[in-house]
């Protein structure tokens, strides 16, 4: 009869370099000498970075930035209809909370960045009304959630944000009993904004359409197809941005006329819409094509095959590259302040301009690129978190 020796105690204890804070540092930070050595020079350029931007916020005078503030946020909007602006954040924030209870994951992401936002606002030199406002779309969030959290109506939700997006934009234009503000009165963020979101809602089933139509069976739709998309590609945004301005009103007929706004929000669409048909188009050649013969086998026609099968995965497959555009396109919004545009861009350079504010231009280039970064992290996060979702890359 044999006897099974134990093992001695200490061969059950895991590596002492794998065991809390200070195992993880001495496995990745100190394994080696010369791992230790970039560690120390790191940290010392780390340091030094850091203490000259906190030198350089500490010690300088944001008067310009300040004094500009409502500038930045929503341009030459009317000061008595800037209601509007604040009422159509309240309504975003009442659907955002609504879809953090709902869905979660992303929508519980977005509502705790926008929550901070509002909160940074409140502490911002903004009026006593606006901090005010600030504290109301605080609410609407937790309204949001508390309204989602009791119905769960998932398609009524979804109903409320197709439903949101022309609201708000009739809002701010005026409908009914308000009064019209042009487009051309919005700037700063507000048409940032604006460019943005509509360049990325009327430019993604535009340019699926156009990835459908290069892949057509119809020599006609597919040429069409392949000759917009190959032209808008091969020229500058700038150049379709100067041709909306300055050639478009000469082929309008007399009397007819188009907001500056309006032209700008065209050229956008029509160059992103081309790049995101090159971006489905790759996806949907990565499908494999027994896909499309097994939808057909249970008795599928082509348009359903298209909607039900091969599209949702093309869709699913894109996401990273669908997203890295959309991001280019919100910088790109800047350009507008080259054909005269009071973007985010162009209030920048107006507020570096004025006399009072001479020589200041690096505080007011760092407060709008900090205003970019934050928008396109954002975006960019939501990106990685759908696609964790969605399982891209891992199935």
């Amino acid at each position: 009869m044999t006897t099974q020796t134990q093992p001695a105690p200490d061969t059950l204890k895991p590596p002492a370099t794998s065991v809390g804070v200070i195992g993880w540092l001495r496995k990745n930070l100190f394994s080696t000498w010369y791992n230790a050595l970039l560690t120390f020079i790191a940290l010392y350029v780390i340091y030094l970075v850091v203490s000259s931007l906190w030198n350089f916020i500490s010690t300088t005078d944001w008067g310009v930035i300040t004094a500009n503030l409502r500038l930045f946020m929503v341009g030459r909007y009317p000061a008595e209809e800037t209601w509007r602006v604040l009422a159509s954040l309240a309504l975003f924030a009442l659907l955002v909370g609504a879809s953090w209870a709902v869905w979660g994951g992303v929508a519980r992401a977005a509502a705790i960045l926008l929550a901070s936002v509002f909160f940074t606002a409140m502490v911002l030199p903004f009026g006593a009304n606006e901090r005010l406002w600030m504290a109301g779309n605080l609410a609407c969030i937790g309204i949001g959630f508390g309204i989602g959290y009791v119905t769960r109506a998932r398609r009524v939700l979804v109903w409320a944000w197709l439903a949101s997006l022309p609201l708000i934009a009739l809002l701010l234009y005026g409908v009914g009993g308000l009064p019209r503000v042009a487009t051309d009165l919005w700037g700063g963020l507000l048409l940032t904004l604006a460019l943005s979101i509509v360049g990325i809602v009327a430019s993604f089933p535009l340019g699926v359409l156009l990835a459908v139509g290069r892949q057509s069976s119809y020599p006609a739709i597919r040429w069409f197809c392949v000759g917009y998309i190959e032209l808008i590609r091969g020229v500058p945004l700038i150049t379709l941005l100067f041709m909306m301005q300055i050639m478009l009103p000469l082929f309008l007929p007399e009397g007819i006329t188009v907001e500056r706004v309006m032209r700008a929000m065209v050229a956008f669409i029509l160059f992103t819409a081309a790049y995101i048909a090159e971006v489905v188009r790759g996806g949907l050649q990565a499908i494999p094509r027994g896909q499309a013969e097994a939808a057909r086998a249970l008795g599928l026609n082509g348009i359903l095959t298209l909607l039900l099968i091969i599209l949702p995965q093309a869709l699913r497959l894109t996401i990273p590259a669908m997203m890295g555009q959309f991001i280019s396109l919100f910088k790109d919004t800047s350009l507008v302040a080259i054909v005269g545009l009071l973007d985010l861009a162009g209030i920048a350079n107006a507020a570096a301009n004025q006399p009072d504010f001479l020589g200041r231009q690096a505080e007011v280039y760092l407060f709008i690129a900090l205003i970019y970064f934050i928008f396109s992290a954002a975006m960019a996060y939501g990106s990685r978190r759908l696609e964790k979702t969605l399982g891209v890359g891992e199935r």
